[in-house]
């Protein structure tokens, strides 16, 4: 016969440790952790801050791609937005994606004219003098 019998080698090393066969698979979880996890985590903490700050007078972009003004914060989980003259909608927070301007934060009556001007309330007469500071 012109065929010889193969015989296997017997294999030397086996693997390697417990710790070394899991290496591979730590090293992928770490890759997948700091390019895919973490970046998605930062961006959702962003988008609910983003949510949590938004008031009336603010232009949004909702989910469905409608561009509107909030006109009222109904609760922590509805807004009335006017998407056009007269035509408002009631929206879930979490459905707006993001914002394209937002409105300035109402200033008390003392901030009004900055810091050189000072508004003083006369108790007497109610009404309000301006008084410089020097």
């Amino acid at each position: 016969m012109f065929v010889s019998p193969a015989y296997a080698q017997a294999a030397e090393g086996g693997g390697g440790s417990g710790i070394e066969a899991f290496l591979p698979l730590i090293l992928i979880f770490v890759v997948f952790y700091f390019l895919l996890i973490r970046p998605q985590q930062k961006k959702m903490k962003e988008h609910k801050a983003m949510l949590g700050a938004v008031r009336r007078g603010d232009k949004i972009v909702t989910g469905g791609g409608i561009i509107g003004t909030i006109t009222k914060v109904i609760d922590e989980i509805e807004v009335t937005v006017e998407i056009a003259d007269g035509v408002k909608v009631r929206v879930q927070r979490g459905l707006i994606s993001s914002v394209l301007s937002k409105t300035q934060p109402v200033n008390d009556d003392k901030n009004t004219k900055g810091d050189a001007d000072e508004q003083v309330e006369d108790k007497k007469s109610g009404k309000k003098n301006k008084k410089n500071k020097e």
